[in-house]
């Protein structure tokens, strides 16, 4: 059945990753025909089944199970596609996309369907960031509040700070970023609310007790809502947003504190290029990234190599290409790991191009250019785009 006709008129498209081989699939599956046919194809969601199945016959035996549609098997290029696109690194996975338009509206549908087998909330939109945010937050430990109105406005920035006294690496950032705060980012127009994953309540004053700014009550639901909004998956995470329009300015901005305390650059709005051993790795893990490794060349190299960068960068973020552009000048963070595991020794005065493509089951390919210019970069990406390049595989 064509796609055009076999999702015409849907409200929304689940798309389930999912294969016979796995135990939590199979315990899933039963569960989510049973409400599919019992309320949700009756308001509009079909779902298409993308088999991570070992062979045809494996797939279409499992398949005998399902009620709605499905990739064919042999499309094996279209589910990778579609596992890259969503970023699937385990199955079950249920992913819900509007209908219409295509465009995500959750990478929980697991959990959705679950909390929801009736849909009476389907089909699951996430709340606007104001009302994921609330209407107050405590301005001390001695419970005065701050309403939401008095951070929002034109110039002004709201950070959210996930963190919790338990938390090493949080209490070794937390007075970083208070002086920060405090000495400039503060009177650029930044407000912080601390979203705490403490354990207690004695714990949480105490945390917060340390911190000029303003919290989320310990144990609010809101904690919740915002983590998964921003996909904080661990702590510290400082989440920036434009006080005026909502905006996600920066998602990952603690980097940014650390390597910019007198906030030169803020808000911090994501940089085309960026320095691997001053601001990490960014979204390696989740996103293609280009790694242009310079850390034993000449400072005259490095620099004709990101003049030559920068423009390519600009404009590939211009164009909402999904890849990440980071270097090094010198060893640290995270550039050991990445030449040990793509097994490309150690620096040496020529620089060396990696295209990590992570979300690729840990693809990632060495360019065999020995130096950094326009064309040589060009001519990797377009041989990336086009299948033409040696897939190595990390490990």
């Amino acid at each position: 059945m064509p796609t055009t006709e076999a999702l015409a008129g849907k409200v929304a498209v689940g798309i389930y990753f999912s294969a016979h081989w796995c135990g939590p699939c199979r315990g899933f599956t039963p569960h989510l025909s049973s409400i599919y046919t019992e309320s949700l194809q009756a308001k509009g969601l079909e779902i298409v089944f993308v088999s991570s199945d070992r062979d045809q016959s494996a797939f279409e035996e499992y398949y005998k199970e399902m009620p709605w549609l499905a990739l064919p098997y042999a499309a094996r290029d279209v589910k990778a596609k579609l596992s890259k696109k969503y970023k699937v690194q385990g199955i079950p996975s249920f992913v819900i996309v509007d209908g219409e338009t295509g465009e995500l509206i959750t990478m929980d549908g697991r959990e959705a369907v679950s909390e929801d087998p009736k849909g009476e909330d389907f089909p699951w939109r996430p709340p606007a960031l104001w009302d994921s945010l609330g209407t107050e937050f405590l301005s001390g430990t001695d419970g005065d509040t701050v309403e939401i109105d008095e951070l929002k406005g034109k110039g002004k920035v709201i950070g959210l700070y996930f963190s919790a006294h338990w938390c090493g690496p949080c209490r070794s950032f937390t007075p970083e970023l208070v002086k920060a705060y405090n000495n400039t980012l503060k009177a650029k127009g930044l407000q912080i609310i601390f979203v705490s994953s403490d354990r207690d309540q004695a714990s949480f004053l105490q945390y917060f007790g340390t911190m000029p700014w303003l919290a989320i009550p310990n144990g609010d639901k809101r904690k919740g809502a915002l983590s998964k909004r921003f996909g904080v998956q661990g702590i510290p995470s400082f989440v920036l947003i434009d006080g005026e329009t909502g905006e996600t300015i920066n998602a990952n901005a603690r980097g940014n504190i650390m390597s910019d305390p007198e906030g030169s650059k803020f808000p911090y709005w994501p940089e085309p290029i960026n320095d691997m051993v001053a601001a990490g790795p960014g979204d390696i893990n989740e996103e293609v990234t280009l790694c242009v490794m310079m850390e034993g060349c000449e400072a005259s190299i490095a620099a004709a190599a990101l003049e030559a960068l920068t423009p390519i960068a600009k404009a590939a973020k211009a164009a909402k290409e999904e890849i990440s552009f980071i270097y090094a000048t010198k060893s640290g963070g995270p550039t050991g790991q990445i030449r040990q595991l793509t097994k490309v020794g150690e620096p040496t005065s020529q620089p060396v191009m990696i295209l990590m493509d992570i979300p690729d089951e840990g693809g990632y390919y060495v360019s065999p250019a020995t130096e950094i210019t326009a064309d040589t970069v060009a001519t990797f990406l377009d041989m990336y785009k086009a299948k033409g390049l040696e897939r190595q595989q990390l490990g």
